[in-house]
């Protein structure tokens, strides 16, 4: 017998391309900027389920307690669409997704599913406390974020599941945000650190609320706990993150590789994670 061919479907529709998961397996491709680099030189081996055609899983939908990002949203309709201003520090990690060809097909959805430690989208949409929606025949699930990424290029998606939307909850929609990249050059370049800043201030100056996270630093991009905490009713006033230390930083668990030292990461989080803070209340 002839070697066996990989089959290959292209569903209409999310429910067809649920079926077809539940019935015949396989890869998810959607804008395709990761699962073709990561073949390198190897045929496809498995069914490869393109969900490029699935037009409900298209566009960004606004209603009055949270915003819906659609499973096939790309880097560029985050770009173009508007916004609150929490969602700054997303828009800022969109502008960082490789080239703008790269912006135009990679989908939110396929960056997290990714789960790349380095995965530009994922400190902002943790800062803003983002679930992920799963659809499956045994019907649809939320996880928050935090939960769905569980390691290097691991996540709780089943492999009947298809990732349907990012659900963010519009609690802080007027709190400002901002995202730093520190890379080995300007452009088009895996990052050393990234961090995601959220603060949302009282009328007289004061930190209600602030989320910070760091990616490039551990195995899974993280929230700073206690700094959020250690933030909480503090004058938003020039040198207000002098009070966050190297300790505060201590969940980090940053690697040597070719990019940078371990040490090296933990000193640039320290200082990118003052400054994305100091950005956010500078834009107060």
């Amino acid at each position: 017998m002839g070697e066996e061919t990989a089959l290959y479907f292209r569903p209409r529709t999310l429910d067809e391309t649920i079926d077809t998961l539940s019935r015949h397996g396989g890869q998810i491709l959607s804008g395709g900027t990761d699962f073709f680099p990561a073949l390198g030189d190897r045929p496809i081996s498995s069914p490869v389920v393109d969900i490029s055609a699935v037009s409900e899983l298209r566009g960004i939908a606004f209603h009055d307690s949270e915003i819906r990002i659609g499973g096939l949203a790309t880097w560029t309709d985050i770009l173009r669409a508007p916004l609150p201003r929490c969602f700054d520090a997303l828009k800022g990690a969109a502008r960082e997704v490789g080239s703008i060809q790269i912006q135009n097909r990679g989908t939110v959805a396929g960056n997290l599913c990714n789960a790349s430690p380095a995965a530009d989208g994922v400190p902002p949409l943790l800062a803003l406390d983002a679930e992920v929606e799963l659809a499956s025949q045994a019907g649809v699930r939320r996880l928050p974020l935090a939960q769905f990424l569980v390691g290097n290029r691991r996540t709780q998606r089943r492999a009947d599941e298809v990732l349907s939307a990012v659900i963010v909850s519009r609690e802080l929609d007027d709190a400002r945000s901002a995202f730093l990249k520190l890379g080995s050059r300007r452009y088009l370049v895996i990052s050393i650190v990234m961090v995601a800043a959220i603060v949302d201030a009282d009328a007289d100056g004061r930190i209600k609320q602030t989320r910070v996270a760091v990616g490039s630093c551990s195995a899974v991009a993280q929230r700073l706990i206690e700094i959020e905490r250690l933030l909480v009713g503090v004058k938003t006033e020039p040198g207000f993150t002098h009070r966050i230390s190297p300790g505060h930083l201590a969940t980090l668990s940053p690697i040597d590789d070719v990019r940078a030292t371990a040490d090296y990461r933990r000193d640039a989080a320290l200082t990118l994670v003052k400054r994305a803070l100091e950005a956010c209340v500078e834009a107060l």
